[in-house]
């Protein structure tokens, strides 16, 4: 065995530790491990909020669909399902929550056909942050 000096040995262990979490190495030789989900949204499958509120109003998803919320507004959000104040309409969209400026936050699987009706939780009664989305 190799003697290496305390801080060498520590970022090994730090790495081999992180390497172990993380899932190792990747089968596919490309550097870049292998996603095991969906890591960007697939297209229409984004709502944007802006000063102007939230595009589109209305989105139609197949079954099993997440939704991305992405904020580019200059102000935070905090994306709710229907009724105010106390929500759970549609659980899955409950999941998105406080969206920071330029942050992004997706719902959770949108199993279960129905329409949901969501808000900006702090301005509910803006009806530019209020929209649909139909689930098919």
């Amino acid at each position: 065995m190799t003697w290496l000096p305390p801080l060498r040995l520590a970022a090994v262990a730090t790495f081999a530790a992180a390497t172990a979490v993380c899932g190792g190495g990747n089968s596919g030789g490309g550097g870049n491990p292998t996603p095991t989900g969906p890591t960007t949204p697939a297209d229409g499958m984004t709502i944007t909020i802006t000063s102007s509120g939230v595009n589109p109003r209305s989105l139609t998803v197949p079954r099993g669909s997440r939704v991305t919320f992405v904020n580019n507004d200059s102000r935070s959000h905090e994306m709710a399902s229907d009724p105010h104040p106390s929500h759970g309409s549609c659980p899955e969209i409950d999941q998105v929550g406080f969206i920071a400026v330029g942050q992004s936050r997706a719902t959770g699987n949108l199993n279960t056909a129905r329409t949901c009706r969501y808000h900006d939780h702090n301005l509910f009664d803006n009806t530019s942050l209020q929209g649909t989305i139909i689930i098919q």
